[in-house]
């Protein structure tokens, strides 16, 4: 079993970003590991594992070409259109060769739905730019064979790197206030979870749709305000209290079909302990 896993080549589209990267560092140890960047940077030219590749100007065939991935992980950025184009090329060779595909989703794609948290088998329906895009790249990659598919759903992914932590260091450092929603439900995640739950997908072999948020559900005002006790210990921050709807709204992705073991499942308690190391 091991001999056949350590043949997989893959090839993380996006490795140079805060989830993409995060993969990378856990994958390639284990399997022949390629990436793409967009930006120049040293700390990726030197790697002979990563390619220049920018969604807007390159043809991704190039980059498969050059890796012949057995697994693609889509952790891509950029332009929608120019992402849409190059994952119906990513579809094309997807079907033509012995490769599937892990693409990353978001709960967006269920941000039109209020009442109830997602689970994987309900209907898309988005409201925004974002989730709409998800949801046609979703849409394209659903009609391949469905051994040739993992559709990774993520709620709001954090980490002591994290974008999201950056922002709210930078709102403190500043003494800006920091956006929260109050009627906002949701669920979050770690970038150290979803690189062992890949892992786990890849070395499984599943297929599918993945749902890969905390098993519990948290409001994003109180959840953000216990970030913020996590990362400093300043009095007197400055919030703002946003409200799009008078009720509860979720925006939440919980499994109920393809639940993983219970060693790679989190809570929003420990994605909150995390932040600390």
């Amino acid at each position: 079993m091991k001999e056949s896993l350590s043949k997989h080549r893959i090839l993380i589209l996006g490795a140079s970003g805060f989830i993409g990267n995060a993969i990378y560092k856990e994958l390639c140890s284990y399997f022949k590991t390629f990436g793409t960047y967009r930006v120049p940077h040293k700390e990726f030219k030197n790697n002979h594992h990563f390619l220049q590749y920018n969604v807007e100007e390159d043809d991704v065939y190039e980059v498969l070409e050059v890796t012949k991935p057995t697994i693609i992980i889509s952790a891509l950025r950029g332009d929608f259109h120019a992402q849409t184009i190059a994952h119906q090329h990513i579809s094309e060779y997807v079907l033509e060769h012995d490769c599937k595909i892990i693409f990353l989703s978001s709960a967006n794609v269920f941000d039109a739905y209020s009442k109830y948290p997602s689970y994987e088998l309900d209907k898309t329906f988005s409201g925004s730019v974002y989730g709409h895009f998800k949801i046609k790249i979703e849409n394209m990659l659903l009609r391949l064979p469905k051994q040739k598919i993992a559709i990774v759903r993520l709620p709001m992914v954090l980490g002591s790197q994290s974008p999201r932590i950056k922002e709210l260091k930078q709102h403190l450092q500043d003494k800006t206030a920091i956006e929260i929603f109050p009627n906002i439900i949701m669920n979050v995640t770690t970038d150290s979870k979803i690189t062992q739950q890949i892992h786990y997908i890849i070395n499984r072999n599943k297929t599918g749709v993945f749902h890969l948020g905390s098993t519990d559900l948290v409001h994003h005002d109180e959840y953000i305000k216990d970030i913020v006790k996590q990362i400093t210990s300043k009095n007197g921050v400055h919030f703002k209290h946003v409200y799009t709807t008078n009720e509860d709204r979720y925006l939440a992705v919980l499994p109920k079909f393809n639940k993983l073991p219970k060693h790679l499942q989190i809570t929003s308690q420990e994605v909150l302990l995390e932040l600390n190391k």
